[in-house]
């Protein structure tokens, strides 16, 4: 992505972040509540991602607390594998938070035009992903949403945690979750029995992920969500035989998809270690995944976009409210109570992390 071309106007850049600090470029993705877009801050000419969320839409669907909950959560997150905060900031209208840009796009885009990855690759990734999970539940974090789509790669393919929207922050006091949350192909048994569960429930999605990825669709499915959850509660895992895996691997699936979270593996103190040390892993130099000097399997094309361009185009034919900076007002007359509401909720989301390129 090249450097912006028009001339830089005046911005005071010792003031808190805001939207005029930014070069709004493409738009890359949208959601329930916004859009992501690539951004260049004028300063230093950084490319990020910008997730900006409407105010009006999350109080239309009660999601305030869970933008709060994200925001927060990834405050306390700096990880080399998670998709991390950089900047976040509002407007009257918006809600913002600036990310790691991730070019090389989300696992989801490419099994749907791949179909699924080989063995190789799926390790790869997998192993990423072991690391960034551990690292979140090292501060009692629950991701509860691990699926393909959450999973972003950068320019050199490294996979990335995403999409914290309904993760959830244990505590000593309570250090258990009973609430149904996640997409539902992708929840463990004891979330669809509304039983008390704990960082367990990441390591079943991972487990649904990674059947995904190696053969091209999930382990349990049905024509309705009722079948759905009949076939994760109790349908035997079948590895199809159209696509050939080692016994480690299918190991490591069968192991991840254990409907006891007690005897899942990664489960407990030492899961993990166990992780780890699995034979599928062997070879592994895991500290060079960590700090990502080890070669992908897989280099996304970066001078293509690795995103679905639809996006873009509805941006720029049906969008009636283009986005762009506003400042915060500081009279109240004439604002709904509500977003008077958010606005004193949202004091102090304004937030700076010190930028790291790892």
């Amino acid at each position: 992505m090249g450097s912006a071309c028009c001339k830089q106007e005046e911005v005071d850049f010792s003031r808190e972040a805001e939207l005029s600090h930014f070069y709004l470029l493409r738009v890359i993705g949208k959601g329930a509540f916004g859009k992501v877009r690539i951004v260049q801050h004028k300063s230093d000419l950084l490319e990020y991602a910008l997730k900006y969320i409407s105010k009006s839409k999350c109080i239309e669907l009660h999601a305030t607390n869970n933008i709060l909950t994200e925001r927060r959560i990834l405050e306390s997150i700096q990880y080399p594998l998670v998709v991390n905060l950089r900047y976040a900031f509002h407007d009257d209208e918006n809600l913002f938070m600036v990310l790691d840009l991730m070019l090389g796009g989300d696992l989801r885009f490419h099994l749907d035009r791949l179909g699924l990855f080989n063995e190789l690759q799926v390790r790869f990734y997998i192993a990423d992903l072991i690391l960034s999970i551990h690292h979140i539940h090292q501060r009692m974090i629950i991701h509860r949403d691990i699926k393909p789509d959450n999973v972003l790669l950068d320019a050199q393919g490294h996979a990335h945690l995403s999409d914290f929207n309904i993760a959830t922050q244990l505590s000593e006091k309570k250090p258990y979750k009973s609430n149904r949350a996640g997409s539902l192909v992708y929840m463990a048994p004891e979330i669809l029995l509304e039983k008390r569960y704990t960082t367990d429930v990441d390591w079943w999605s991972l487990g649904v992920t990674m059947f995904e990825l190696i053969f091209g669709k999930r382990p349990f499915d049905g024509d309705t969500n009722d079948q759905v959850k009949e076939s994760i509660l109790n349908d035997p895992i079948v590895m199809p035989k159209d696509v050939q895996i080692s016994a480690e691997c299918q190991q490591v699936i069968e192991g991840l998809l254990t409907r006891s979270p007690k005897h899942r593996l990664g489960h407990g103190a030492q899961g993990f270690e166990k992780l780890k040390s699995h034979a599928w892993f062997q070879g592994l130099d895991w500290e060079s995944l960590e700090n990502k000097t080890a070669i992908p399997p897989f280099i996304p094309n970066t001078n293509q976009p690795n995103f679905d361009a639809v996006h873009e185009l509805e941006e720029l034919l049906f969008d009636d409210s283009p986005l762009r900076p506003h400042k915060k007002t500081s009279a109240q007359s004439g604002k709904m109570k509500e977003l008077i509401d958010m606005d004193s909720k949202f004091l102090p989301y304004d937030y700076t992390k010190y930028h790291s390129t790892s």
